[in-house]
């Protein structure tokens, strides 16, 4: 599903005009946007969290010539899958 499908999904079953459904969904995604910047965690049960993981710099190689590189620190997104979805997805 896109995002403009979820607009639409939205707007349809919560019958809605599209531009409000739009903005509902904007505002939503950017909240959680804004939250992971932030270093916060977001939790949705049953459903999914959110969090950023900070990893630690390493050296690694560069697998097409063997050399040894310094890969920096970082901070990525992650996304962990509630039980109940997971179930649900399972069929269980």
């Amino acid at each position: 599903m896109t995002k403009s499908e979820l607009i639409t999904n939205l707007s349809e079953q919560g019958r809605t005009p599209h531009i409000t459904a739009e903005q509902v969904v904007n505002v939503v995604f950017e909240s959680m946007s804004d939250t992971l910047i932030a270093g916060n965690r977001i939790e949705i049960r049953g459903f999914a969290s959110f969090m950023v993981k900070e990893y630690d710099a390493y050296t690694d190689r560069n697998p097409k010539t063997g050399e040894e590189i310094e890969v920096k620190p970082k901070k990525l997104p992650f996304f962990k899958v509630g039980k109940e979805l997971k179930e649900r997805v399972l069929g269980e």
